[in-house]
């Protein structure tokens, strides 16, 4: 009768983990389950990377006082965090969406200059999504700057908002 009640504890308190993991998820503004596909087979990518609308990345990051930005990023981060850059084509509709893995600060630059967010969404109980961030840009190329990260690697996801 022990095992029998001990199983089912555990398969009660599985069960209650996983709901628990999906409302995270659920409290986000808008639908991450395309970066929960994506994320787990994102292939490796560096500073300097071409990022590619509807896919996502694993960024070993930098330590970021050895990467150069096109501007400064929004907030300054701190000593010892770690960063990256990319490029990016914004397609002609230029709404895209960024999927962060982890925390780090976001900047989107077109221009030579960094483009506002028109929207964010940050949920610190979705295993392995941490926030989603969406610009407003025009058609063409943009740079994507990563700073802050407090670890070296960064999950990050480019979409089209849904």
């Amino acid at each position: 009768m022990k095992k029998i009640v001990i199983s089912l504890f555990a398969i009660l308190a599985g069960t209650s983990f996983a709901i628990a993991a999906d409302a995270g998820c659920d409290a986000f503004k808008w639908p991450v389950s395309r970066e929960q596909a994506l994320f787990p087979a994102a292939p490796p990518a560096q500073s300097g990377a071409t990022l590619t609308v509807g896919q996502a990345v694993d960024f070993s990051l930098a330590a970021v006082d050895t990467i150069s930005f096109e501007v400064s990023p929004e907030h300054a981060p701190a000593a010892g965090t770690f960063g990256a850059t990319a490029s990016v084509t914004v397609p002609p509709e230029g709404e895209l969406q960024f999927t962060l893995s982890d925390e780090a600060w976001i900047d989107v630059v077109q221009d030579g200059h960094s483009v506002k967010s028109t929207g964010f969404s940050g949920v610190k109980t979705c295993p392995g999504i941490r926030k989603s961030v969406r610009f407003k840009l025009s058609g063409g190329q943009a740079i994507v700057q990563l700073s802050g990260a407090k670890k070296a690697d960064l999950k990050v996801a480019v979409l089209t908002p849904e």
